[in-house]
């Protein structure tokens, strides 16, 4: 069985590796939905995949990865709510496919999410979507070619796959259509 990040704290326990933060933090899940919960030492508890990601984010000092202009910092908001609302609430191969399309059309002209920089939207949407990645066969990975080009990029990206498996893909497909 290949292995994934499960939703919540193990992947906030490699947002916490990949930011080079020392381990320690305490996470938890609440509720049927299994949010993420981060006990905190000094007060009540943060709440929330983004909102613990981007606790993180701003203690290893990497604000960069939420944007730097307002734009940005938007665009990277909005991805990051599209992880939960829609990657979170996938219910199967149709939803999967809607996600996977609206992925593909919104990279086909970008390197990363939020245009040209790497942020931490790309880092969730990536954990997000391993698991529905190491599902594809090589036909239906062709077929959403940007969103390929886009998860090897972020695989291959210093630190963020760690212990997850390496999704294969055909490479002389991924570049035939650069811009």
């Amino acid at each position: 069985m290949a292995a994934a990040a499960r939703p919540g704290p193990e992947e906030l326990a490699l947002l916490e590796k990949l930011l080079g933060l020392p381990k320690g933090n305490k996470y938890g899940v609440q509720g049927e939905r299994k949010v993420p919960v981060l006990q905190t030492n000094n007060g009540p508890g943060l709440t929330g995949l983004i909102t613990i990601a981007a606790h993180l984010v701003k203690q290893a000092k990497k604000d960069q990865l939420l944007g730097s202009t307002a734009e940005e910092k938007a665009v990277v908001q909005q991805w990051l709510e599209y992880r939960v609302t829609q990657v979170d609430g996938c219910s199967g191969k149709e939803d999967a496919r809607i996600i996977l399309k609206n992925l593909n059309v919104h990279l086909e002209d970008k390197v990363y999410l939020a245009g040209n920089i790497f942020t931490l939207a790309d880092v969730l949407m990536y954990y997000g979507l391993h698991h529905v990645m190491m599902d594809l066969t090589v036909q239906e990975k062709e077929k959403y070619l940007n969103v390929s080009r886009w998860f090897n990029h972020i695989q291959h990206y210093p630190g963020v796959r760690q212990h997850l498996s390496n999704v294969i893909f055909i490479k002389n497909r991924l570049y035939t259509n650069a811009h």
